[in-house]
């Protein structure tokens, strides 16, 4: 067992913590990544998917907690991308 698989066995509670922070900076990644391979601005992709530009700073933040699925959706899709649900392995 490594000592991160270790930490969380001990810590099960920090295990959720750390999924859902590592959540909120896999979006805030792809979102710089896309919009940059894209050259794609940030007022750009506001009016694209219309929304303001502060939700497109919020999610390249990593303050997307307050946006809802909505208008998530409504970015991914500006930059030609979709949300598909994959079943999760049983824990």
């Amino acid at each position: 067992m490594t000592t991160f698989e270790k930490f969380f066995a001990d810590n099960p509670e920090q295990k959720d913590i750390y999924e859902k922070e590592y959540n909120d900076f896999l979006i805030s990644e792809f979102m710089l990544e896309q919009m940059e391979a894209q050259h794609i601005s940030v007022r750009e992709l506001a009016k694209r998917a219309d929304v303001s530009p502060t939700v497109i700073q919020k999610l390249r933040s990593k303050d997307s907690q307050k946006i809802n699925l909505h208008t998530f959706t409504s970015v991914l899709r500006c930059l030609g991308y979709q949300i598909k649900l994959e079943k999760m392995p049983s824990v």
